[in-house]
């Protein structure tokens, strides 16, 4: 694994990740969102708990409160992006939890031309809000409360992999975020979710949108600053809309295709922005 660039790391995860997401949405007639994350969280612990049995003797005060909120981050950012996918489209929805890696990455540029950026990623929202069908306001909301989640789990995500060896911290992570969502899960309806075929789309769910993604992302953010990380994560909302379209037969309109394209676009023309430490060493 360490011969393979962190972008194409970085790829994976986008494809398994949305693919993931778009199965979970499938299944939402027969069981709630909060259920359906608790399943993915829980299916990736297990799968993280066995196959890396994580080392937590000695750890520092630091060691954990980076876990703690890397661990809040993956609770908070799967939670919300399931409640707003149960309501809006998948790739609006994660055209709008995109926000947040993208202010990671216009904070990090450095430069007056972040305005600029962050302007268009604003026009995109704006456009969003002014299709021909009313967004649902609490899907969009959940939506830019995953964005959050997003962001924290990028700069705590780095802040684990320079302090836990392999993939310790994001086992550790993974098994209290699982905790942290199963008060919310065990107190809505959970549906069918003991159902054969739902348990087993279910750990396909965890394993596609879980185990792949942040196992490859955690191993990239060793590689690559959180700001470049942020960046290469432009492809979601494209990446999510064409999951939808092809397994949901979820499709955007010309307006809101245009509204994706302001925030990709925001996000493309951020990268091609070095920050003044990566100049310096490069």
């Amino acid at each position: 694994m360490s011969r393979v660039s962190p972008v194409w790391l970085v790829l994976g995860s986008i494809l398994s990740v949305q693919v993931g997401a778009a199965i979970a949405k499938g299944l939402f007639d027969e069981v709630g969102p909060s259920s359906m994350v608790w399943l993915r969280l829980l299916t990736s612990t297990v799968v993280f708990l066995v196959l890396i049995r994580p080392r937590v003797r000695g750890r520092s005060r630091r060691d954990w409160l980076a876990v703690l909120g890397y661990a809040i981050s993956l609770a908070l950012m799967n939670w919300a992006i399931y409640q707003s996918i149960a309501r809006i489209p998948l790739g609006l929805a994660v055209t709008l939890e995109f926000l947040g890696p993208l202010a990671v990455a216009v904070l990090g540029s450095r430069t007056r031309r972040h305005l600029l950026w962050a302007a268009l990623a604003g026009l995109g929202v704006l456009l969003l809000g002014l299709g021909p069908s009313e967004l649902d306001l609490v899907g969009v909301a959940f939506a830019l409360l995953a964005g959050v989640g997003w962001a924290g789990y990028i700069v705590t995500g780095k802040l684990v992999g320079g302090r836990w060896q392999g993939l310790d911290g994001l086992a550790v992570s993974s098994t209290i975020a699982a905790l942290l969502v199963t008060g919310p899960a065990l107190a809505v309806d959970p549906g069918d979710l003991w159902r054969p075929q739902v348990v087993i789309l279910g750990v396909a769910v965890g394993l596609l949108s879980s185990v792949v993604p942040y196992s490859l992302e955690m191993i990239a953010l060793r590689r690559m600053p959180p700001r470049v990380f942020s960046i290469l994560m432009s492809l979601e909302p494209a990446a999510a809309a064409l999951a939808a379209l092809v397994i949901l037969q979820e499709a955007l309109t010309p307006l809101e295709l245009v509204a994706m394209a302001c925030v990709v676009s925001a996000s493309i023309a951020a990268a091609s922005e070095k920050a003044p430490q990566d100049s310096a060493t490069s």
